[in-house]
This record gives C-alpha cells, sequence and structure tokens, in this order.
C-alpha cells in the first residue's frame, strides 16, 4: 500500500498538518493524491487535504469555506469505508479513527458555527510520524 517514499512523504504532510501549516500540507499530500488517481488509497490523502483546507477557511474565520470542505472530506472518509481502504496501519500509525471521529462530529453546514471547528483545528496526528 505505501512504498518507502509514499511513507517519507506522507511523514511530511502530517508534519506540516500538525504545526498548523495546512497549505504546505496540503501542496506535499496533492503530489501524492495526483499520482494515484487509480488507487483508492487516494482518498486517504484527499480527505486530509479538505481538512486541512477546512483549518485554513477555519483561522481565517470563513464559516461557508470550513462547511463546503468539511462536507467534502467527509464524503472521502465515507469512499475510505466503503472502498476498505481504512486498514490497521491506517488505525495503528496515523489516529485514523479520531481523525474520522472528530471529523464527523462536526454538524451539518445548516446548524454548524466557527466554534464547531475548534476541536478539528486542535487536532494532532500523535502517532505518525513516531
Amino acid at each position: 500500500m505505501f512504498d518507502a517514499d509514499h511513507l517519507q512523504r506522507i511523514a511530511e504532510g502530517i508534519r506540516l498538518f500538525n504545526e498548523q501549516k495546512y497549505w504546505e500540507c496540503h501542496e506535499v499530500l496533492e503530489d501524492l493524491w495526483m499520482e494515484d488517481r487509480q488507487d483508492p488509497v487516494r482518498n486517504v490523502y484527499w480527505a486530509i487535504i479538505q481538512v486541512a483546507a477546512a483549518c485554513i477557511h477555519y483561522r481565517d474565520g470563513n464559516i461557508v469555506g470550513c462547511q463546503g470542505m468539511i462536507a467534502k472530506a467527509k464524503e472521502k472518509f465515507r469512499r475510505c469505508r466503503d472502498l476498505s481502504v481504512v486498514s490497521e496501519l491506517l488505525r495503528r500509525e496515523l489516529d485514523w479513527d479520531q481523525f474520522e471521529t472528530v471529523t464527523l462530529r462536526i454538524p451539518e453546514s445548516s446548524v454548524s458555527k466557527l466554534g464547531d471547528f475548534r476541536e478539528l483545528f486542535d487536532f494532532r496526528f500523535t502517532k505518525f510520524p513516531a
């Protein structure tokens, strides 16, 4: 699923996410997402990219941008489950279950407020990279 190059690039994207360098995280993971057009694992990168974009909007105070990106990210989490992409590796090394839970906890756009995104903005991957 992930070769050494992928793992290194994922680690870089996660490091940037954890440092709240969301645009840079987006750029690093977007390259992986673009390369793996036929691999369903691209939905993992895509979900992280869209959450990172939502965090940029949150930081800018843009509720509409947050809502739109989170709606898209929620769809990627569903795809990951439907395509059986969520593996023990993701759970063990990437805090995937917690990341998904925090994201899915955000109410649908018609009722969400900017404060609903705070927990996600504060989220940090604690396991990867080790």
